[in-house]
């Protein structure tokens, strides 16, 4: 055993999989079915339930890196060396030779096909946001860099959605770099910017996707000043003369109101008499509604009522909900206005953004659904549970968004491959697992829209390589357009992920043959 070194190229090529993707790849081989067509699709089976408030909607993100990663990723020589150094408990082989060199000949992704409701749209359970469709060994092997690509980025842009929408206008930032999990927090901060984050505080990221990096300063640089008795108000001399016109101050670190605002304030004026103007304080502790409206205070005695006021410490959305509500209520008393207060704060979230605190993770899983027979025909494949929850939606289908007299999204259908539900007069919508939800006809419709675009084949990407704003601009109009008893913080509605009548038939055949007709 040797200590790995994080540069080793192995920690980020294909073989960063799991084991058994492998070893079920080579069984496919055997049965000489490693080129036969096959389809998984990617989907989630439940939104995060952070414990005392929920999501109702997902954010799709991470699709973007994925395809890039897709379209260099191949086995390289040393990959096929490791695999033909494994041995079995026994000492025997663990990959037959032909099979190593089978991979040798195929082992990329060239072959396959991904269709995909495209990155930074609102997305749903149970309906595939990716479907591949190719060599079933490739497929396979495809699942765990797949899902280790996605899982994760979907559920920070979630959160970070949740959080922009909690904000009422004010600034999100993103400071969760420290305490998310190694080079895994470039992925999620970069969930976290499609989802709603105008900022990040990760320098490497923003350079990546053009943005200016944002940060203020610690608590360590004031401890330093005032263990060489030079004192906070020094303290904030010395960033203010190198930072003029960006000096933003962390005002906690002895006493906000007695002393950490007033001497901000000091500042400010020393700044604007030599025509600066403010960047703002920071709040990292303490009480931050009362905080932020008593600072309110002072910055608007002092002339100061533009200044932003920047909240940190264990934020997320429901928090930020709080913060608000607080300021609601107190606001007004100490004569500050709560609306012009809103959207003068800006929000650094990092820790319970970062980590998704409350629902670590998605749960997204890579199902097979259809496999291609002897005739060359692509036939339903089914997984039977008595969780009923974990039977997936089977075939090669389609996906729709269906909008009510309103314009708004009402359900998301799921279709089999040859049914185009604009062409039909009445919409059956059946619950993926149950039995019918409800009938829609004409008069309830304003919209279908097909969700699922081809973004992946011949080995290139084919998603038009969307910049950020694009991303965020998708998100925004799929929130507009989402009713907002879903887009609530606490107890969202449930929004209605259906299948047509044709495709619950079809589900419910092929659940009863592989149970040999026993009841379902």
């Amino acid at each position: 055993m040797t200590m790995p070194r994080r540069s080793d190229p192995v920690l980020s090529g294909i073989l960063a999989t799991d084991q058994y993707q492998l070893t079920m790849a080579q069984l496919y081989w055997k049965q000489g079915w490693a080129d036969r067509r096959a389809q998984f699709d990617y989907f989630f089976r439940r939104y995060p339930d952070y414990g005392d408030h929920q999501a109702g909607y997902c954010v799709s993100a991470g699709l973007s890196w994925l395809l890039e990663w897709m379209e260099g990723a191949r086995f390289t020589r040393d990959d096929l060396e490791i695999l033909a150094s494994q041995r079995t408990v026994t000492g025997r082989p663990r990959f037959a030779p032909e099979f190593i060199a089978w991979l040798e000949r195929h082992g990329d992704f060239s072959g396959l096909e991904l269709r995909a409701i495209p990155e930074g749209r609102v997305v749903h359970p149970n309906a595939p946001i990716v479907s591949v469709t190719g060599p079933l060994a490739l497929a396979q092997i495809l699942e765990t860099h797949l899902l280790n690509r996605l899982n994760y980025p979907t559920l920070i842009a979630t959160k970070a959605s949740r959080a922009k929408e909690a904000a009422r206008g004010g600034t999100v930032l993103e400071f969760g770099l420290r305490r998310g999990p190694e080079s895994g927090s470039h992925a999620g901060g970069y969930g976290a910017l499609i989802g709603g984050a105008h900022f990040t505080s990760n320098t490497a990221l923003s350079a990546a996707v053009g943005l200016d990096p944002k940060g203020t300063h610690a608590h360590s640089m004031v401890q330093a000043f005032l263990a060489l008795g030079l004192g906070e108000l020094e303290a904030f001399r010395r960033f203010a003369e190198l930072y003029p016109d960006e000096c933003v101050l962390l005002v906690d670190t002895v006493d906000v109101l007695t002393s950490g605002v007033p001497n901000a304030i000091e500042v400010f004026r020393e700044l604007k008499a030599k025509g600066h103007k403010p960047g703002g304080v920071r709040i990292d502790s303490g009480d931050l509604a009362y905080l932020a409206i008593q600072s309110a205070v002072l910055l608007d005695e002092a002339g100061f009522d533009d200044v932003p006021i920047v909240l940190s410490s264990d934020l997320d959305e429901l928090v930020i909900w709080q913060i608000l509500s607080q300021i609601d209520a107190e606001a007004p008393r100490y004569g500050v206005d709560p609306q012009k207060l809103a959207h003068r704060l800006v929000y650094g979230v990092g820790t319970r953004l970062i980590t998704s605190h409350g629902d670590a993770a998605l749960g997204g899983v890579y199902k097979l659904v259809a496999m291609e027979d002897e005739n060359g025909e692509m036939v339903p494949a089914i997984k039977v549970s008595e969780d009923v929850a974990k039977v997936p939606i089977p075939g090669v289908k389609r996906v729709f968004r269906v909008y009510d007299r309103r314009g708004l999204a009402t359900a998301d259908l799921v279709a089999l491959a040859d049914e185009d539900p604009a062409a039909m007069d009445t919409l059956q919508l059946h619950h993926p697992h149950l039995g019918l939800q409800r009938i829609l006809t004409g008069d309830d419709v304003s919209e279908i829209e097909e969700l699922m675009v081809t973004v992946f084949s011949g080995g290139r990407r084919l998603d038009g390589s969307p910049d950020l704003e694009e991303l965020r601009r998708r998100r925004q109009v799929d929130l507009e357009r989402l009713d907002p008893g879903v887009r609530r913080l606490v107890n969202p509605h449930r929004y209605h992920v259906s299948v047509t009548k044709a495709m619950h038939q079809m589900q419910q055949g092929l659940l009863a043959e592989a149970l040999d007709g026993a009841e379902i």
